[in-house]
């Protein structure tokens, strides 16, 4: 059990990775208490699916228009110092945020202006720390656990986090939710200062020109088909699973009849599928495979949504809402193994840039588009399309597969993945 354990967790044994993830993990946890709470203050304050898409749209949304040159920042400058600028300017509008709800001067436009302004930030902020794994490890073998090991940590925080909101919301209000969260990137703040970074964490990219380094991470992003069907299916993802979040507090108030606390019990059943998700991803010994496990993941994760649509069974719920959480994070979250894995170092920083448009940036529209389908066929009917949406283009991926695990076989024989199977 213990062999296991390690196993599992061996990218801890690493002391710059450990003092990241130890830093990060309580920054997640601040991060999903405001996302929480944001959520419920704009249905508070308004009652409205279009405004509660459109704050899920303003928080992502500079991601879609800055993460590729975001990227290509990130494999030019001082990672240490950009990460201390970023996670300051998080925190200053955290601070904002905390002071205003506290005053009773809130209002729905800070509300948009501040998740515009988390968004822009975070567009800089995420690929700067993929960019950063390999450079956490001694040991490259354990590239691909550090990155499980994150997306464990990420996922862990969907539970602790929105389960902590429902409580604090509860007692104690919105004010406190984003207080907690600025007090949180001191933490990060912390771990940054206390890693050491080798000299390789700078790259050599810095030396070409902006407009000729993105090509070059577009052309590697979008040229090698594997890739591209990676994106493509994560970006499908966010298009269609990822507004279920930003749409959730018409469940808990609508169909459920509930409050604060039965919002977070939905988000955080999400989040433990999602954490099982990313523990049977540190658990595995190579990226062999994942190809099916993403298809399979994606496939079930569009039927249970579609499934969980017209579903008034409060426990059955919970557990549809677990599969859905699992299938998105599984499927996410192995494309993202991959890639990070097959990627030259010297092209990760933009790659990242792309897998975060995909994934982040799209989620944006489509949050926009299942706010406003929301407001015209109901949350119920929003939820059963996009559902269907996701298991077909799941369907599309496996019948890709062969095709891909072809082209992927020379890369992975270069890395020395045996059998070069996908």
């Amino acid at each position: 059990m213990n062999i296991a354990l390690a196993h599992t967790f061996r990218a801890l044994r690493h002391a710059n990775f450990r003092r990241f993830f130890v830093g990060q993990s309580l920054s997640m946890i601040g991060t999903w208490l405001q996302q929480v709470a944001m959520g419920w203050l704009v249905w508070r304050l308004t009652g409205s699916p279009w405004l509660l898409g459109v704050v899920a749209f303003c928080a992502n949304i500079g991601i879609l228009a800055f993460g590729p040159f975001a990227g290509v920042l990130a494999d030019r400058v001082n990672k240490r110092r950009a990460l201390y600028v970023t996670q300051s300017l998080m925190l200053v509008q955290a601070v904002v945020l905390a002071l205003l709800t506290w005053l009773g001067h809130i209002q729905i436009w800070h509300l948009i202006v501040a998740a515009l302004w988390l968004g822009t930030v975070f567009a800089f902020d995420v690929p700067l720390r993929q960019a950063m794994y390999v450079h956490l490890v001694d040991d490259r073998a354990d590239l691909s656990n550090a990155i499980a090991l994150n997306s464990f940590m990420v996922n862990a925080a969907r539970v602790i986090g929105p389960a902590l909101a429902g409580l604090l919301l509860a007692v104690v209000g919105e004010a406190v939710c984003f207080a907690l969260n600025a007090l949180s990137f001191v933490a990060v703040m912390w771990a940054i200062r206390r890693i050491s970074w080798p000299d390789s964490a700078r790259s050599s990219a810095r030396f070409g020109g902006w407009w000729t380094s993105w090509k070059e991470g577009a052309r590697y992003a979008f040229g090698f088909a594997p890739v591209r069907a990676l994106l493509a299916l994560v970006a499908v993802a966010a298009w269609t699973i990822a507004p279920y979040s930003a749409l959730m507090p018409i469940y808990a108030g609508r169909v459920y009849g509930g409050g604060a606390h039965t919002l977070g019990f939905l988000l955080a059943a999400a989040g433990c599928g999602a954490l099982g998700s990313t523990i049977y991803l540190a658990r595995r010994h190579t990226i062999r495979g994942l190809g099916k496990v993403i298809a399979l993941a994606a496939g079930g994760c569009g039927v249970a949504l579609a499934a969980f649509a017209y579903l008034t069974v409060f426990p059955v719920a919970l557990l549809l809402l677990a599969v859905v959480g699992g299938g998105l994070i599984l499927a996410a979250a192995s494309s993202n193994t991959i890639i990070q894995t097959v990627v030259d170092d010297r092209l990760r920083g933009r790659v990242a840039g792309f897998y975060t448009m995909a994934f982040l940036g799209v989620a944006p529209l489509g949050n926009l588009a299942s706010g406003a389908l929301a407001d015209a066929i109901g949350v119920q009917a929003t939820f059963a399309v996009n559902g269907a949406l996701f298991a077909a283009t799941a369907v599309w991926f496996w019948r890709r597969l062969p095709a891909l695990a072809k082209l992927m076989r020379p890369t992975y024989e270069r890395l020395g993945i045996v059998g070069g199977e996908e």
